[in-house]
């Protein structure tokens, strides 16, 4: 029976799911260069569809690779309620992903702290660099998709007062010959949510302990978001690809100042 589940996911993305899904996966490798010869990469799942969906992606580009690379199939439990690190256990199992898992005291670290989000998802990547590392890996893959990085560009103006993105590759500062790459960057949230339902998956929504069924601080903040783009898409079916091709197309005859690549303010009224 389990195996059933397994073939069936994974025949949807060959099939029903090709154009949506799998194609964009691939086209957002080659696009942005996420994967090359050699590479070892450390797939991270955090028990949600997003991350599984990835898992399952790699998998199938593993089955048709023209080049050599390597995955291991990362999973950090933080602090982990039983059940939940059993429903990832699971759904692993069930979907033939052969996870390695390590712990961290994460929460334990982030308890008692005013806003703990900033803090917990810095100290994640930082584990998940160092276990990756140590694993002989040079990549870290993430499942951020593409509603993620447009409600991450609105964000940052609305809430941050900067134009910024969520890059599909990102070199490590403290981790040497480390690299993030994002390659569910051009996936749709809808069409992930369309393959878990037309299998029939469960998966974590949010397993963190201090946020767990709650709407407030950052997780606030992008629900109203994602509410905003969602109204706006209703009448101008435009706007979310607009919004993403904004940080695409940035004139900085038209920026009043902006931050070179060493982090210096630049203006473009200076000296005028």
């Amino acid at each position: 029976m389990e195996t059933d589940v397994c073939r069936r996911a994974e025949e949807c993305l060959r099939k029903r799911f090709h154009k949506s899904i799998f194609s964009k996966f691939t086209r957002a490798i080659v696009t942005y260069g996420l994967v090359r010869p050699n590479d070892k990469i450390a797939v991270c799942m955090s028990g949600g569809k997003d991350s599984f969906l990835m898992a399952k992606l790699f998998q199938e580009l593993k089955r048709h690779n023209k080049f050599p690379f390597e995955l291991v199939f990362l999973v950090m439990d933080p602090g982990y309620r039983e059940s939940n690190r059993a429903r990832i256990l699971q759904n692993a199992a069930l979907l033939e992903i052969p996870v390695t898992m390590f712990s961290s005291d994460i929460f334990e670290s982030v308890q008692g702290v005013k806003s703990p989000c900033y803090l917990c998802a810095r100290m994640r990547r930082g584990h998940l660099y160092a276990k990756a590392q140590e694993l002989g890996c040079n990549k870290i893959a993430l499942g951020h998709h593409f509603d993620d990085v447009i409600e991450t560009i609105l964000m940052g103006m609305l809430y941050g007062g900067q134009v910024q993105t969520m890059m599909p590759r990102v070199r490590s500062a403290n981790f040497e010959g480390m690299e993030l790459i994002r390659p569910m960057y051009l996936i749709r949230e809808a069409d992930v949510i369309k393959w878990r339902d037309a299998n029939g998956l469960e998966f974590l929504r949010c397993a963190c302990r201090f946020t767990e069924g709650e709407q407030n601080g950052e997780a606030g903040k992008r629900q109203k978001v994602k509410e905003l783009i969602r109204t706006l898409a209703k009448t101008d079916p435009e706007i979310e690809q607009n919004i993403f091709k904004s940080v695409e197309n940035v004139n900085l005859a038209t920026v009043v100042a902006y931050k070179d690549l060493d982090g210096v303010r630049r203006s473009v009224l200076d000296g005028e």
